[in-house]
């Protein structure tokens, strides 16, 4: 069985996948040791550990560079977020996507928030986008390779759920193997869109949101919590390097 399928299975089994999100390799491998299924790469995490703040600034070479290290040294799936696809430009997000494929990940994160202005990519254009992903995908060796459509509805709508419905939709009939909405948080609006999309539904762990047996219960069939993971890291690593130096003392160094 490839990576690919068996990402795929992951979506499909019994049980909900419970993604693990990394952004270095030190992350990657920590998630595989203590039994995490498959990986996810997370943007935000990973501009934050270059200095950067989330958004397509880093170069993307670089940015898959990290993703490459990741995936060549972890023996789980590893799906790759590359935000919006690093361009407005519908070719060029095609190659990134190709490029992406090429390191070995069995999946990609692709959303349709607009990166240089507020807003959504129209419906008509996203489908476009995806399509074309799809069929690259396809006659480049990568079939059921798997785009995981994120839709930002929830972060740029006020009342989000019909347009998230019809854009979840749509998604899939143009070629989207999974939809992702991030800052869902209702019950009833997860319950909602896990039975209109004919597609596993991924939700992002928020405060309120994050117990995976419930999510199960919901309809939800992949649950993933961004950049929680890194950002509880590297607070801890602030304040005990804070310590490090208001103390001028290396003892708490040592006590779990």
């Amino acid at each position: 069985m490839t990576k690919i399928q068996e990402f795929n299975d992951l979506h499909t089994s019994e049980e909900l996948l419970f993604l693990g999100n990394a952004w270095d390799l030190l992350s990657a491998l920590t998630l595989e040791k203590v039994g995490f299924k498959a990986i996810g790469t997370t943007s935000w995490g990973i501009a934050n550990s270059l200095g950067y703040i989330d958004g397509e600034l880093i170069d993307f070479d670089r940015h898959l560079s990290i993703i490459k290290t990741i995936a060549e040294n972890v023996n789980i799936p590893v799906s790759a977020d590359i935000e919006a696809g690093y361009s407005e430009n519908v070719e060029i997000v095609v190659n990134n996507v190709l490029k992406t494929a090429d390191i070995g990940v069995v999946g990609i994160n692709i959303e349709d928030s607009l990166k240089k202005q507020k807003g959504l990519r129209e419906i008509s254009k996203h489908c476009n986008l995806l399509e074309k992903i799809r069929i690259a995908l396809d006659t480049n060796g990568f079939k059921n390779f798997y785009i995981n459509a994120r839709t930002d509805t929830y972060f740029q709508r006020e009342n989000p759920l019909l347009e998230t419905i019809d854009r979840a939709k749509s998604y899939v009939e143009s070629g989207a193997s999974g939809i992702f909405v991030p800052g869902m948080k209702l019950e009833e609006d997860i319950r909602e869109v896990a039975l209109k999309i004919n597609a596993p539904l991924n939700v992002l762990s928020l405060p309120g949101l994050t117990n995976c047996n419930k999510l199960k219960e919901l309809g939800v069939k992949r649950f993933s919590f961004g950049n929680a993971l890194s950002d509880k890291y590297i607070a801890f690593l602030e304040k005990n390097t804070e310590q490090l130096i208001e103390c001028k003392d290396t003892t708490h160094l040592y006590i779990d």
